[in-house]
């Protein structure tokens, strides 16, 4: 082992102070695959701890081996210097380890205060003190700085409102040692400040957190130590302040990249699609277009009224106004079926809820919109089918066992590739990417901006919605900034820094 690594494990701690918990040759292998390998790790109490590698490294193996989810198959755990099983997640929590996943798993349908009380309901004479817990919810809820209402139904909530909710839930139940898993993807920029002011409090209560992240610069902002992973292996510890975003890129990846955003200059053509004052629920009077080999980027905040927009665009919710015209000529979209038979395909936000048939393989989720292609008379040509699928695999490098192995077996940023994969098949002419990159790491984000770069070279236009402001700003050939479900800005490329777009970004995003 490199010294550095060897010492940055510890990276500045004392060797007399016994860490919170620390792994000895954690080992986990299912089958054939060897998804951690003989991994060392150290966390002390009251650190902010990151853990970066790409999809694929073992960091969700490293979660659910903490939390009891899983097992190890070999290897030692020890916490405050004694060694213990983690065997299941009773016992896990029995220790204050709790984790907010990526995907929340909490109860849709019930409320707020239900789902923080979820397992330790409070009870009066064999009844249900739904009141009380409410009251109780909300006085949690407001303590920690989430503005949430405590009786609300948690399906009412956006994403990133589920996400707090179960940030909230996990620090009621004595926690000690939380892991938070793409905390920020679907948040705005007010539900991540309040966010990490939680997590400073967590910190200041001696509270260690392991930070689970594809945005370095959160890792930056918050950590004081970051571990890299790669291949289920640990490659180096150290200290966020002696390390930077291009060694932490080349530690992930084993390579670097000169350019994150990757965007290629690729000249216009024949507009696709434009709108003119369409109206729908959420938004109204927008009025953009689409070019051949253009990137138009929508940035605001959620329920800005961006999503809202284009799932009217592809035909998901009536428009109450306006007009669409596609390549010159008007058209009306009444359904999702119209927008696809005309070349319009939509890559959703939630892409395991709106994306994917989780419990099907790979090879039927990239053919689900060509079957018709595909078959012959009343049957599937296996065939076509094996070779449309395997394409799309090979082209979008997609890490899978088999065309037949369940898109849930798959990591975060594969999933997403399935979706773009699905509709490349297709063979669509406008895409709609609606925050394409959450919860994918860095390599994945350059290998999904190079498929934008393809599809643009064959001619197809990309509309981009992104919460990510630094994403859309790069990527964007033409930027519209929505607020309150109106265009605020709208600026091409030679012009995305001027002051009056600059300021309309900074107003959005700040929401003021």
């Amino acid at each position: 082992m490199d010294q550095v690594q060897q010492d940055g494990k510890r990276s500045g701690a004392a060797d007399s102070v016994v860490p919170l918990l620390e792994l000895k040759g954690l080992d986990k292998r299912f089958g054939a695959t060897h998804a951690l390998k003989s991994v060392d790790l150290i966390f002390e109490a009251g650190e902010i701890h990151a853990i970066v590698g790409e999809n694929g490294a073992g960091k969700s193996t490293l979660i659910k081996l903490l939390t009891g989810v899983h097992v190890r198959s070999g290897g030692e755990v020890y916490w405050e210097g004694k060694p213990v099983a983690l065997a299941t997640p009773h016992e896990a929590i029995g220790y204050g380890i709790n984790a907010v996943h990526q995907e929340v798993v909490l109860c849709p349908h019930l409320t707020v205060a239900a789902n923080l009380f979820l397992g330790d309901e409070k009870v009066r004479l064999g009844l249900l003190q739904h009141r009380e817990m409410v009251r109780e919810a909300q006085k949690i809820l407001d303590e920690i700085g989430f503005k949430i209402a405590a009786g609300a139904i948690l399906s009412s909530l956006t994403i990133g409102q589920q996400q707090l909710v179960a940030t909230a839930r996990a620090t009621t139940r004595g926690t000690r040692f939380l892991i938070f898993d793409e905390p920020t993807a679907y948040l705005t920029r007010q539900e991540t400040a309040q966010l990490f002011a939680l997590i400073g409090r967590l910190k200041a209560k001696g509270v260690t957190i392991v930070y689970i992240s594809h945005r370095l610069e959160e890792v930056f902002q918050l950590t004081d130590r970051v571990s890299i992973l790669r291949d289920g292996q640990w490659v180096s510890t150290q200290r966020t302040a002696e390390t930077n975003e291009e060694k932490l890129i080349t530690g992930m990846i084993a390579r670097s990249i000169e350019q994150i955003h990757y965007k290629e200059t690729i000249p216009f053509g024949a507009e696709i699609l434009r709108t003119e004052r369409l109206s729908g629920k959420g938004f109204e009077d927008v009025s953009v277009r689409v070019r051949a080999g253009e990137v138009i980027g929508l940035y605001g905040l959620v329920g800005a009224g961006r999503s809202e927009f284009v799932q009217s665009v592809f035909g998901r919710f009536p428009k109450t106004g306006g007009q669409i015209f596609w390549k010159g000529q008007p058209v009306e979209i009444r359904r999702e079926k119209d927008a696809i038979s005309i070349g319009i395909a939509l890559v959703p936000e939630s892409r395991r809820d709106q994306g994917l048939c989780l419990n099907l393989g790979v090879g039927l989720n990239i053919n689900l919109p060509i079957y018709k292609r595909l078959t012959k008379g009343f049957v599937i040509d296996p065939r076509a089918e094996a070779a449309a699928a395997d394409r799309q695999i090979r082209d979008v490098q997609i890490k899978t066992a088999s065309r037949d192995a369940p898109a849930s077996s798959l990591s975060g940023g594969n999933q997403q590739k399935i979706v773009v994969g699905k509709w490349l098949n297709h063979g669509a002419q406008l895409f709609i990417f609606d925050e394409p990159t959450v919860g994918v790491d860095v390599g994945t984000k350059v290998e999904i901006y190079k498929l934008f770069a393809t599809l643009l070279k064959n001619g197809a236009g990309i509309i981009l919605i992104s919460s990510y402001l630094p994403e859309v700003y790069d990527l964007a050939d033409t930027l519209h900034v929505f607020r309150r479900g109106r265009l605020i800005a709208s600026h091409d490329s030679a012009h995305t820094k001027e002051k009056a777009l600059h300021e309309a970004i900074l107003t959005e995003a700040l929401g003021v």
